[in-house]
């Protein structure tokens, strides 16, 4: 199975404008994500997908490969489209590498892969156990909800599934909740696919653009991973990195 790793990396991020490019104990964080992307042994091949020259020149500059792709994309997976396209070559899956998750370990991206080895799988992604309830109510680590066959059931903002007891102590002591790991491999024919759906009812009342493969009957692979990365989305997060 030829796999491609695509790591969408924007230079306009309303937060944190340039983040790609911040420097990480002397090297940017793009540098960072890329080589350790590259520590995947089950990549093919690992591609820098961006929309400005500066990106573009630093990737080429440190030795990786890069593509330029439009400012217009709404999400990374769209970005992740005309990545293929433009790098050339057959791929059976691509995998979507966060472009702000320096720490991200290639064990992680191995476990996804390995999600496609049920044949069934469309799209794969990964969870991780909730242990606060802080983690549990906060709306911006989406939660994740998954049958008996690790098929992804629902995405949410929200703690799912909800319990009348307002002690979220209880909520453990009743039920194991997990948050989603925004990593996704999906295979080539569906990624082609899915992009060419319009934002659904869910996606757009959640903010999940995962719910319009859902809607549209697309069936999502969840790995659990023990892993946790830092995403810096902020300047505070890289302090903290």
């Amino acid at each position: 199975m030829k796999i491609l790793g695509i790591i969408p990396a924007r230079y306009a991020s309303t937060r944190f404008p340039g983040k790609p490019l911040v420097d990480i104990k002397g090297k940017s964080m793009i540098q960072r994500v890329y080589e350790q992307a590259s520590k995947c042994k089950s990549l093919s091949a690992v591609v820098v997908a961006t929309d400005d020259d500066r990106i573009f020149s630093h990737v080429q500059n440190f030795g990786g490969k890069a593509v330029m792709t439009s400012t217009d994309h709404p999400s990374g997976t769209d970005r992740c489209m005309e990545a293929l396209e433009k790098f050339g070559g057959s791929y059976d899956v691509v995998i979507n590498i966060q472009g702000d998750e320096p720490f991200i370990q290639p064990e992680q991206l191995e476990q996804l892969i390995g999600c496609f080895s049920d044949g069934a799988a469309q799209i794969a992604t990964l969870a991780k156990k909730i242990e606060t309830s802080e983690d549990l109510v906060n709306v911006n680590l989406p939660k994740i909800v998954f049958n008996q066959n690790y098929k992804a059931l629902y995405f949410s903002r929200s703690p799912i599934p909800g319990q009348k007891s307002a002690n979220y102590s209880e909520w453990f002591a009743n039920h194991s909740y997990y948050r989603h790991i925004g990593l996704y491999g999906y295979r080539t024919e569906v990624l082609k696919e899915i992009t060419k759906l319009q934002p659904s009812p869910l996606e757009k009342t959640e903010s999940l653009e995962q719910l319009r493969w859902l809607e549209a009957g697309y069936n999502i692979k969840v790995g659990i991973t023990e892993l946790e990365t830092l995403a810096i989305d902020t300047p505070d997060d890289l302090k903290k990195a």
